[in-house]
Formats: structure tokens, C-alpha cells, sequence
């Protein structure tokens, strides 16, 4: 069959904006069929149901006109339907709902319609072309690229990749680092988002993974996953800490980062803008990997609260400008490496401090057991923090102090048990000044002192406590950006931990008959997930009030 040169052209066409535009030949195809049936419906009538097909081997083009089959009474619309007598003329088997098929002879397309068929092939390919990106990048994220910079808008870096453009935004930039068209720019994938505009490409310097992905490059190991970076902590263009461990003990993860004559860290920094970076040995016990996190820093002591994930940290006096470093800088890193909040001390503020605490302990040992000042520094020296532990500790470990003997350690233990119990007389009539039920003692930790803070806070029945949150009894901790803020609970001050607040509020609520006790098995499947209990006590109370 001989194929005349418009058809001809038409595949060349078609051949051409799908290898330039890098999508399929019949994407393409369908876009000229489409805008060629916009272009004859201009002529034939825009409610006409026109279909165009091109021959996708010899470039052929046919255009039909479809009509619905309907009764001859119920014609209407010529343009769209036909009668089933005159479909019988086009086939005979035709029935009353059937499309039937109308070719239309060719006919010149006019400058508006052109021009219109012209805009919908474009349309179509910019939408086949914005999917194809789309797609091949979406699976993308968390790659570093390479490429060439192609513009620069308002401190925006636009990136040229080949076969899509990408932005890297000014809070993306390595402070103080410029770019000018034509430079070669490497940047990591941190997202791909569909944008009215079509998909847009968002790269990163500053992000923390870029930094993993540098060393992936530069050190085997890594990408190999002999060693592994198990956290990073950046201020982009400054200094960064990473975190290693290595799967083979024959393998020093530090060493490994650094290379040879430190080849391989500098290869890192050489790309960062002369970022310093701090390579850490990673610890699973808290307290050995912050005092590494700390370096160069020395640190003489830590002490851990691992409720609210606050760590104290001890350093001489001559060091603590070190710890902290230049406007925080090491510190803060350090609690970002970490995941836990620092709170730096010099030894002499340490001193200080435990004085303080110790004067605050004899002081009240001496109020409430009646005892001279003597006796009151030599309970608190002995390590003794309250007077609750002495009331209630094995009297061989008050005879066991020098200088107490059975009569004397009995005399002060009595004394302790009395002020303890005068405490809870008052503590009860406050309770019952403020209306706070009797019933609310049944839960299991609650206290008198306990139950006059509830009644402070308006919480005087078992519905009222079964209503609470944890927060509302245990605090939250909320951090935004480098800062991290406390909200306190009602019963901070009285040293509970979540997991008890929570018990507190399922035993409200299981008194309160809002929830049932679990059987064995379910307290089986509880164990394994405990964070569940309180929500899902809160879904059916949710339920309930509905």
C-alpha cells in the first residue's frame, strides 16, 4: 500500500515528540486523535460524538460519527441519534440502544481549528510528559543526583537533570555557598510532590541524609553496610556529628569514616563547604554514647532520667566552654545526635548543688522529727531523701549509723511514722474540704496527698479521673525545632512515670464500668502492645457519650 507523504509526516511527527519529550509513541498518537476529533466537531457540531483513529503502521487517519440507536419516536437530536429504521440501512442486526459507526470524509482544517488542535496535542503530551517524571522520580526520594545549574531565581537553585528540572530552595543551601549558571551542583531527593504546575522536584544540601549518602559514596564500608551510620546531626556549613557502628568487631567504624591520612572524611567536607564533621562511636547504653557525643569535651559524671529522656552532665570546671562550644553548638548537636535533652554543669555547680540539697534535707529531717542539727546532717549524709523512707526502712539500717543505738533508732522511726500520719490527717481534711470521694482511694497508687491535687484541679469522682488523659496527669514534652518545651501534669512533683498515669486512668474507667476487664488472652495480646489499653478506653467512652 502506497502511503502518501501527509501520512508519512504525521508518524514523523509523532515519531519525533515522543523521543524528545521521552514518552510513549502512543501517547503521542492518542493526543493528535483527540485534538483532530476537537477540530471536526468545530465543523460538524459540538454535541457530535466524533472519533478519530489513526493507523498506528501507515498513518492512515478515519473519522466517524457515532449515533445512539434509539425508537423512531423518541428521536430528538439528529446530530447524536439515529432512528432504527435508518440504522437498519447501516446494519441490519442493529437494535434499539447499539452505537452505530459514521465515517466522515476528510475535510480541511481552518486557522482556529488548527490552532485549537494544536493546543490539545501540546496539553496532552505536557501531561504525559509531567506522569513520566513523576514516575520515574517518585521511587526516587532519598537518592543523591548530580547536575547542572540552569537558573537561579530569587536565591533558588533550579537544576537541570537531563530529563526533568529540580529546585533546590534558598533554606536548602549550604549557607554562604553560591551557584551560577553552568555550575555542577550534586544535591539529595528529599521529595516528590504532584504541584498544578506539574511535578516538582524538591533537592536538599542541608538535609541530614545527605550527609549519610556522601559518606555511602566515599567509604565501602558504609556501602557495603559493614559499618553503619546510625544517626546525624547537622548545622549545614558548619559542623555536623555522625554516629557509627561497625557489624565486624575486626573493623574500626571511626577509622573506616576518616581513611587514609583522613582522605575520606575530607572528600566529605571538600563537598560540604568545609563543614566540620565529628565521627562518634554509637552506644546502646545511653549514658557511654552522650559522653561520646560530647567530644572533645570530658565529662566526670552523668546522671539520667530516662522518664523525660533529660541526661545531667558533669565537666570540670575549665571545660564547660568546651561542652557547651561556640553559641551552643556542640551541645545542641549533641542532644539532636541523641534523641535526649543535656543539661550541662560545671563540677563546682554540681558541688553547689548537692550542698544546697543536702542543707534542704537536714533542714526538713530536723523540722519534722524534732532532732537537733546534728542528727538531721547525719540522716541526710547517710543517704536518707525523705522522711517516708525512714518511717517505713528495716531498723537495722538506722542501728547500723554510728552513734544510733536500738532506743534511739526506734525513737526516731516512731517519730518519722507520727509526723508522716499527722501529714495524712491533714492531707484527709483537705481532701474532704474539697468533696473528693471516698472511692477515688480504691485505684491502685493514688495517694491522699494525690487526691488533693485532684481535688485542686476539679477532679473529685471516679468519672472525673476516668475522663483524663495522660497528659493530663503525666505531662507532655513538645519539641519545636531546637527547642523543647515541658507542659507540666497535675501530679507532677510526685514522680510517676506514664505507664503509671495510664494504669491510674484504665482502673478509673474499668471502676466506672466504662471498659471491661480483660480475660487472659487479651491481657496476653495487651502485653505485647500496652499503648493500646488507654485509647481504646477512650474510643468507648467516645462511644458511650454518643
Amino acid at each position: 500500500m502506497t502511503v502518501s507523504a501527509n501520512r508519512l509526516e504525521l508518524l514523523q511527527i509523532a515519531d519525533a515528540v515522543a523521543r524528545e519529550k521521552v514518552i510513549d509513541r502512543a501517547i503521542v498518537l492518542a493526543a493528535m486523535e483527540d485534538a483532530i476529533a476537537k477540530a471536526a466537531r468545530s465543523r460538524y457540531g459540538a454535541e457530535t460524538d466524533i472519533h478519530a483513529e489513526i493507523d498506528p503502521r501507515t498513518g492512515e487517519l478515519r473519522l466517524s460519527r457515532h449515533l445512539l440507536v434509539v425508537e423512531d419516536r423518541e428521536l430528538d437530536n439528529p446530530a447524536t441519534q439515529i432512528s432504527l429504521i435508518d440504522a437498519h440501512r447501516h446494519n441490519p442486526a442493529a437494535q434499539i440502544g447499539d452505537s452505530i459507526s459514521d465515517t466522515l470524509p476528510p475535510f480541511d482544517f481552518g486557522r482556529i481549528a488548527a490552532q485549537s488542535a494544536k493546543q490539545v496535542i501540546v496539553q496532552k503530551v505536557r501531561e504525559a510528559e509531567r506522569d513520566r517524571q513523576y514516575d520515574e522520580y517518585k521511587d526516587r526520594i532519598g537518592e543523591v543526583i548530580n547536575g547542572i545549574v540552569k537558573r537561579v531565581e530569587y536565591g533558588n537553585v533550579i537544576v537541570d537533570m537531563g530529563r526533568a528540572e529540580a529546585i533546590v530552595r534558598r533554606d536548602e543551601l549550604i549557607p554562604r555557598e553560591t551557584f551560577r549558571p553552568g555550575d555542577r551542583i550534586r544535591a539529595y531527593i528529599y521529595d516528590v510532590r504532584r504541584e498544578t504546575r506539574g511535578p516538582q522536584i524538591f533537592l536538599s544540601r542541608t538535609h541530614p541524609q545527605f550527609m549519610t549518602k556522601l559518606f555511602a559514596q566515599e567509604v565501602p564500608e558504609i556501602y557495603d553496610n559493614v559499618v553503619e551510620i546510625k544517626a546525624v546531626a547537622r548545622d549545614p556549613g558548619s559542623r555536623a556529628k555522625i554516629a557509627v557502628i561497625s557489624r565486624d568487631s575486626s573493623i574500626d567504624p571511626v577509622g573506616a569514616c576518616v581513611g587514609m591520612r583522613g582522605s575520606r572524611v575530607q572528600a566529605v567536607v571538600q563537598e560540604l563547604q568545609g563543614e566540620k564533621v565529628d565521627i562518634i562511636p554509637w552506644s546502646q547504653d545511653s549514658a557511654t554514647f552522650i559522653v561520646n557525643a560530647l567530644q572533645p569535651a570530658e565529662v566526670v559524671k552523668v546522671v539520667l532520667d530516662e522518664d523525660s529522656e533529660r541526661i545531667e552532665v558533669v565537666v570540670p570546671d575549665e571545660q564547660l566552654s568546651l561542652a557547651i562550644g561556640r553559641r551552643g553548638q556542640n551541645v545542641r548537636l549533641a542532644s539532636q545526635l541523641t534523641g535526649w535533652d543535656i543539661d550541662i554543669l560545671t563540677e563546682h555547680e554540681e558541688s553547689e548543688r548537692r550542698q544546697k540539697e543536702f542543707t534542704e534535707r537536714s533542714t526538713t529531717f530536723m523540722e519534722a522529727l524534732d532532732v537537733d542539727e546534728v542528727v538531721g546532717q547525719l540522716l541526710a549524709s547517710e543517704g536518707f531523701r525523705s522522711v517516708e523512707e525512714i518511717a517505713f526502712v528495716e531498723l537495722d539500717e538506722l542501728t547500723s549509723i554510728q552513734g544510733f543505738d536500738d532506743e534511739t533508732a526506734t525513737e526516731i522511726q516512731s517519730r518519722a511514722q507520727n509526723y508522716l500520719a499527722r501529714i495524712e490527717a491533714e492531707q484527709d481534711a483537705r481532701r474532704r474540704e474539697l468533696d473528693v470521694a471516698d472511692e477515688l482511694r480504691s485505684i491502685d497508687g493514688v495517694t491522699t496527698a494525690m487526691l488533693v491535687v485532684f481535688g485542686e484541679n476539679e477532679i473529685r469522682t471516679i468519672e472525673d479521673l476516668a475522663g483524663c488523659a495522660t497528659d493530663d496527669l503525666a505531662g507532655w514534652t513538645e519539641r519545636k525545632g531546637q527547642e523543647t518545651t515541658r507542659h507540666k501534669g497535675i501530679l507532677d512533683g510526685f514522680e510517676i512515670s506514664r505507664q503509671e498515669a495510664e494504669a491510674m486512668i484504665v482502673a478509673a474507667r474499668l471502676a466506672a464500668g466504662w471498659i471491661e476487664a480483660l480475660d487472659e488472652e487479651e491481657e496476653a495480646a495487651e502485653a505485647e502492645d500496652p499503648s493500646a489499653t488507654a485509647d481504646e478506653a477512650q474510643t468507648e467512652q467516645d462511644q458511650s457519650a454518643v
